[in-house]
C-alpha cells in the first residue's frame, strides 16, 4: 500500500467581510479521488463539526455559502462572501477506505 499525503493550503487565510476565498487539499495519489472527501470547521478549540461531505454536499445547518468542488489530484471548499462568523480552523479529510487519512 502507497503513503498517501494530504497537504492543505494555503495554511493560513485572511479576509475582509464580503471576500470569496477558496481552500484547497492537494493528494500526493495518482489515484482518482473517491466521494469520501469532507470539510470541518472548529472554534474555539471546540470539537470539529462536520460541514461539507461527499465533496459539495452541505450538513444540515451549512450555510449556502460554503461549497465544495473537487478535481483529479486536489479537493477545495469556497466560502462566498465571507461572514464574522466564518472565522475559525478548517479541515480536510479523504477517506482512501483503511486507514483514514486526514489533515
Amino acid at each position: 500500500m502507497q503513503n498517501i499525503t494530504i497537504t492543505q493550503i494555503p495554511t493560513v487565510q485572511l479576509a475582509v467581510l464580503q471576500d470569496t476565498v477558496t481552500m484547497t487539499c492537494k493528494v500526493s495519489s495518482s489515484e482518482k479521488l473517491s466521494g469520501k472527501l469532507s470539510w470541518y470547521q472548529q472554534k474555539d478549540g471546540s470539537i470539529p463539526k462536520l460541514i461539507i461531505y461527499e465533496t459539495n454536499t452541505r450538513y444540515s445547518d451549512t450555510p449556502a455559502r460554503f461549497s465544495g468542488d473537487v478535481s483529479k489530484a486536489a479537493f477545495s471548499m469556497t466560502i462566498t462572501g465571507v461572514q464574522a462568523e466564518d472565522a475559525a480552523v478548517y479541515f480536510c479529510f479523504a477517506d482512501y477506505g483503511s486507514p483514514n487519512l486526514t489533515q
